[in-house]
Order: structure tokens, then C-alpha cells, then sequence
């Protein structure tokens, strides 16, 4: 029988999980086997930076923490799994891909964005959409263009009116 001490830590690692689970937006499970330590801690620094949590948990842990949730990724849980919170839906997503990019070691293997579960090729499309603020920049260019076209129209069409 194992030891009530054991127990009781695994009962709150279970609880961390389940809270972390519950309060991040965005969860990227990923394989992290063949990354140095200097790699390891370059990807924990990138993620730290946009308000993201990296943590390694047992499978059968998680799978605990999981039991009764909408979250079906059992089947991912095989081999070693590290898993990034967010309250951020695309950042993590958005560095893990680009971490996976430059370094071939790392695997996506899931993710859960909005409470939606999304593979793999799911998390590559989300990690192509700009930042926030990249989509505003575009709104602003397009506002600017419209406004600047306009404004050559008017020209012309005054221009036109005093020749006339």
C-alpha cells in the first residue's frame, strides 16, 4: 500500500492541474525529449515572457486531473509531456511553433484553445495568425488607404471642377 503522505502529494498535484486546467485559456501539450538544457531554459525564458507557465507532470497524473473534464487527450499522454498555461489564447501556441521550427526536437502534440481540443495541424494554423496588435496595424493600414484614395479622388474631382 503506498504511503498516505505519497497520497496526499499526488492529490495536490492533481488539484494543481486541475486548476491550471481550468483557469488557463489556452493548453499546449508538447514532447520536449532531445532539447538541451540551454534549449530548455531559452524555451522556458520565451515562454515566461508571454505570461506562460512550462511544467512537466506525470501521465498518469494528468490523466487523474482530467478524469471528468470535456478534455479528451488521453491519447496523447504517451511518452514524456511537458504542458505550457496560458491566459493568453495564441501566444504560447505562437512560440512553441516557432521553438519547434529552429529546434526539431520538439513536438506539438495537442492543445486545448478557448476549452476546444486542437491537433496538431490545428495549433500550426492558430500559430500563423498575427498578434493582436499585428491585426491592428492591418486595420490601420487598410483605414489609412481607403481614407488616402478617397482624398486623392476628392483632389482630382476639384481639380477637374476648376478647369472647368
Amino acid at each position: 500500500m503506498a504511503n498516505a503522505k505519497i497520497l496526499e502529494q499526488k492529490a495536490q498535484v492533481i488539484a494543481e492541474i486541475k486548476e491550471k486546467f481550468d483557469n488557463a485559456k489556452s493548453v499546449v501539450l508538447f514532447d520536449y525529449r532531445g532539447l538541451t538544457v540551454a534549449e530548455v531554459t531559452e524555451l522556458r525564458r520565451a515562454l515566461r515572457e508571454t505570461g506562460s507557465d512550462y511544467k512537466v507532470y506525470k501521465n498518469t497524473l494528468i490523466n487523474r486531473a482530467l478524469d471528468g473534464s470535456n478534455y479528451d487527450i488521453h491519447e496523447y499522454l504517451e511518452g514524456p509531456s511537458a504542458i505550457s498555461f496560458s491566459t493568453d489564447e495564441l501566444a504560447p501556441v505562437r512560440v512553441l511553433s516557432d521553438f519547434a521550427k529552429k529546434h526539431e526536437a520538439l513536438q506539438l502534440k495537442v492543445g486545448i484553445v478557448e476549452g476546444k481540443v486542437a491537433t496538431e495541424d490545428k495549433l500550426k494554423e492558430y500559430a500563423s495568425i498575427p498578434s493582436r496588435e499585428g491585426l491592428l496595424t492591418m486595420l490601420a493600414g487598410g483605414l489609412m488607404a481607403t481614407v488616402r484614395d478617397l482624398s486623392i479622388c476628392l483632389d482630382l474631382y476639384a481639380k477637374e471642377k476648376e478647369e472647368n
